[in-house]
């Protein structure tokens, strides 16, 4: 039995699929167009209440949602992987600590910066609620720029999860102009990532720039 991705284009699915592939798992994505709000179906509906990608069934039959949550379960379930340090190492406190910070501090604002007006007050200004939520997605990226302990990945031990997210996360919220000339480390880890010989066509399939 193979695991079950359900996922979009250049959606939050592409750090699960990117990690199935470094794993080197069989599975098969199940394709979920969000342009046709194919998430709000019923048929999905069944497999995530909160009508959000991405979702993921275990071999076992086991349904997973919460991008982060599914990163850490692989994780557990592949150690040979070495997709996070050690268990109970100050490295793996690093890791888990960035890998909830841009789960929390970033992934959220995408939501206001893509659909301003679910966030806006009847009458009130979208477009200065979209330029808010960018600002703030700015700030919290450039912490995150600061906190690079190797080159090109996050950790100084070299590769880990935290980088395949920072990957996918920060090619959102429409900054091509501003990320190269802000973001250098982050722009570093997208490319090597990009790179990376299980993840590369995987990364060309969704189309993303470096």
């Amino acid at each position: 039995m193979a695991y079950e991705l359900y996922g979009s284009i250049r959606s939050g699915s592409l750090a699960v699929e990117l990690t199935l592939a470094e794993i080197g798992v069989a599975y098969e994505v199940h394709a979920i167009d969000l342009r046709a709000d194919a998430q709000r179906d019923a048929a999905y509906t069944l497999v995530n209440p909160q009508q959000k990608l991405p979702a993921l069934r275990t071999p076992e039959g086991d349904l997973l949602t919460e991008s982060v949550a599914i990163l850490l379960t692989l994780d557990e379930r592949h150690p040979d992987a070495g997709l996070l340090p050690a268990p109970a190492t100050a490295e793996r406190a690093v890791a888990l600590r960035w890998l909830l910070f841009i789960s929390t501090e970033l992934y959220p604002v995408v939501e206001i910066n893509d659909y301003p007006e679910r966030f806006t007050a009847p009458g009130a200004n979208a477009s200065a609620t979209r330029q808010l939520a960018r600002e703030l997605w700015r700030r919290r990226w450039l912490v995150v720029e600061q906190q690079f302990g190797g080159a090109p990945y996050f950790l100084a031990s070299g590769f880990s999860l935290v980088d395949i997210y920072i990957a996918v996360v920060s090619r959102w919220a429409q900054q091509e102009d501003w990320r190269p000339a802000n973001l250098p480390s982050v722009e570093a880890v997208a490319a090597a990532v990009g790179q990376r010989p299980a993840c590369a066509p995987i990364w060309a399939c969704h189309e993303l720039g470096q």
